[in-house]
């Protein structure tokens, strides 16, 4: 998920923990990895944890380094900065292993949201922990759980998804394997697709009450629901736009 910068905040850009309260705070543990969730909208969701992490570690592995530059920026806050995607990640999680050996805090942040979560970073998660390294989670802004709990559907249980495949007939072959789960199911997709989404879910869960969620934490912050029918028709009328979440119900 992606957010625009800039974003209006209502504190100081370089807002930090007082140096009395860091002073009581342990340091960051040397050798770990650090996984920095980031706002998905709003910079005013920002963790003090994730500042104070951020700002102590000794480089920052970034999805987007001209994105992550300018969140770091934005706080006040200069790091050395490792590009880290889709592409490279097999290359880069060995670069990542080895500054690790050398006893290096690294954090790994990606556009917006968790790392690993719809994004890059399961890879180098996995090769810190087959290679004994620490891996800590530094948790925050999360589209799903923004999603999820603002829904009006039933959050006792979930499944996410993320994003569907591409090619039409996997995409057809998830959804109808879907058909069998109990829960709320919790998908991720992007405004090029969601009117093809919309009408797949029309095919497969016609039936079935379906929220999306989008602009989560933005001044546009939006939840739309009904049939995936009624939302189809409303897509086309309206040209929707950001990123989505698409929640649906369980049947029954």
């Amino acid at each position: 998920m992606v957010f625009n910068l800039p974003n209006p905040v209502y504190f100081t850009p370089n807002f930090c923990l007082s140096q009395g309260m860091d002073a009581a705070l342990p340091p960051l543990t040397a050798g770990t990895l650090y996984l920095v969730a980031t706002p998905i909208g709003n910079l005013e969701d920002i963790t003090l944890r994730a500042l104070r992490v951020l700002r102590e570690c000794d480089v920052v592995a970034a999805e987007d380094t001209r994105h992550s530059g300018q969140l770091l920026k934005h706080f006040g806050i200069s790091k050395p900065l490792l590009s880290y995607f889709q592409f490279n990640e097999a290359r880069r999680s060995e670069e990542i292993i080895e500054r690790l050996r050398r006893g290096e805090k690294v954090a790994l942040v990606t556009d917006a949201g968790s790392p690993g979560i719809s994004d890059p970073g399961e890879r180098v998660v996995k090769a810190a922990i087959a290679a004994g390294f620490r891996v800590e989670s530094v948790p925050g802004p999360s589209a799903l759980v923004a999603a999820l709990t603002a829904s009006g559907l039933p959050a006792d249980e979930f499944h996410f998804i993320g994003f569907l495949p591409h090619k039409s007939g996997q995409r057809r072959n998830k959804l109808e394997l879907l058909k069998s789960f109990d829960g709320t199911l919790v998908l991720y997709e992007s405004p090029y697709r969601v009117e093809k989404l919309l009408a797949e879910l029309g095919e497969v869960f016609p039936d079935r009450q379906v929220v999306l969620a989008r602009e989560l934490t933005k001044k546009f912050e939006e939840y739309l629901r009904g049939k995936p029918a009624e939302l189809l028709a409303l897509a086309k009328q309206r040209s929707l736009k950001g990123e989505f979440v698409v929640l649906v119900k369980a049947s029954g």
